[in-house]
């Protein structure tokens, strides 16, 4: 161990890292970068490419991989991501970082450069990354994308029954899908202040059960455009505050209830979101499965409140 500690292309991949990730971060939070492609792509190439450059490559790639996972777990301490957004961005982070390498690796083989422990030589890999940033930031707008997430369940009782249930709701605690035992935001209650056309619905929240912080905690704050007893509740998000998740907005949120056999009613739950992360074919799949969960964790607790209620 003293060994590996002590090895010069290890601290500087260490080292390097830092640098990388830590320009990464500061331009996020200056606002010179977006969440593209630049960051979650291009950064960790560019970062697999300046230690593939070391001598000694037995512990580089430890180095770097370690000292990422730690600087990323480390945001989550003082609230500026979650636990639940680390474990969703290192799936696509380290792999990364292992390509940038081999591409050094596979030009080395060919000649084409020499190894060097030289940090300024080292650093010169970072520049596509100090351009591509800001030149993407100024002269590309945020591309919002608005996305639409379904579930539907079928419930034993009547559609008014189920309409009064969810409308307003004073506590919610029922069983947890998993990925609340991360941290995902978990809704607490639902006010509505007035039944009508422009009333006003409030959703609380708190941080899921991994948070160290309120990463997640906060409201969302609905008005009503449309509401019939026992066949839609429809409303448009005014105002929200999630902490930690400033690249989520949300839209709309819609409740269909109809009527399905003698008394049974098919409760549907749309909720439109936005979202400017790409690349999107990574990020989406996992947005809406969140959604889902959050979805699942609303049913479970519909569930338990028609059963205290009304019995069956």
């Amino acid at each position: 161990m003293n060994g590996i500690l002590k090895d010069r292309s290890f601290q500087l991949s260490i080292l390097l890292t830092l640098i990388f990730l830590g320009t990464g971060i500061t331009f996020l939070f200056l606002g010179l970068v977006q969440y593209s492609w630049v960051l979650f792509i291009l950064l960790p190439v560019v970062l697999g490419v300046a230690i593939g450059a070391m001598p000694n490559k037995k512990y580089i790639l430890w180095g770097a991989v370690i000292t990422t996972a730690i600087v990323l777990i480390c945001l989550v301490i003082p609230g500026l991501s979650g636990l639940l957004c680390i474990v969703m961005t290192l799936p696509i982070v380290v792999p990364l970082i292992f390509l940038g390498y081999v591409i050094t690796h596979l030009i080395r083989r060919y000649r084409q450069i020499d190894d060097t422990n030289k940090l300024p030589v080292l650093l010169l890999p970072l520049i596509p990354f100090l351009v591509a940033a800001p030149t993407e930031h100024f002269l590309k707008k945020e591309n919002e994308v608005i996305v639409e997430v379904k579930t539907e369940q079928v419930f034993n009782y009547s559609p008014e029954q189920v309409y009064d249930a969810i409308k307003s709701v004073d506590t919610l605690n029922a069983k947890k899908p998993y990925l609340m035992y991360f941290d995902l935001p978990i809704p607490t209650k639902c006010v509505l202040e007035k039944e009508e056309v422009g009333g006003l619905r409030t959703c609380y929240f708190r941080a899921g059960k991994s948070s160290t912080n309120d990463f997640g905690s906060g409201t969302i704050v609905e008005k009503i455009t449309k509401l019939e007893r026992g066949k839609v509740l429809k409303m448009d998000v005014i105002d929200y505050n999630l902490v930690g998740r400033n690249w989520l907005g949300f839209k709309e949120a819609i409740y269909y209830f109809d009527k399905v056999g003698h008394n049974h009613c098919k409760m549907t739950r749309v909720t439109t979101y936005t979202s400017v992360l790409t690349p999107r074919f990574y990020w989406e799949p996992l947005e809406k499965l969140g959604i889902e969960q959050e979805h699942e964790y609303v049913f479970n607790n519909l569930i338990k409140d028609l059963q205290t209620k009304h019995g069956r």
